[in-house]
C-alpha cells in the first residue's frame, strides 16, 4: 500500500527534513518524491510505502496536518487506491 503526501507553501529552512522526520516516525518509507520551488513557493509530492505503518493511516494524516498548520503549509496526505479512484475516468 501507498500514498501520495503533497506539501504546498512558501519556502523556508527544513520541509523536506521535518515531512521526512514524521514519516520515519510512523516507519512510512519514502519511496519517491520531487520537489520544487518557483519564486518563493515550494511545492513538493511524496510517494510514501505505508505497508510496515505502525499506527493508523489517519493518524499519520493528522501529524503531517499538523505540521503543516505549524509552518504556515497546506499538506495533504491521500491514500493511494482514493488518488487512483480520483484520477481513473
Amino acid at each position: 500500500m501507498k500514498a501520495v503526501i503533497t506539501v504546498i507553501g512558501k519556502d523556508n529552512v527544513g520541509i523536506l527534513s521535518k515531512v521526512s522526520n514524521i514519516c520515519a516516525e510512523y516507519n512510512a518509507n519514502i519511496v519517491d518524491v520531487t520537489q520544487s520551488v518557483l519564486q518563493d513557493m515550494f511545492a513538493m509530492i511524496m510517494m510514501v510505502d505505508i505497508s510496515s505503518i505502525n499506527a493508523d493511516f489517519v493518524i499519520l494524516g493528522e501529524k503531517l496536518d499538523e505540521l503543516g498548520k505549524s509552518m504556515g503549509l497546506s499538506i495533504h496526505t491521500m491514500h493511494q487506491d482514493i488518488f487512483n479512484s480520483m484520477h481513473r475516468i
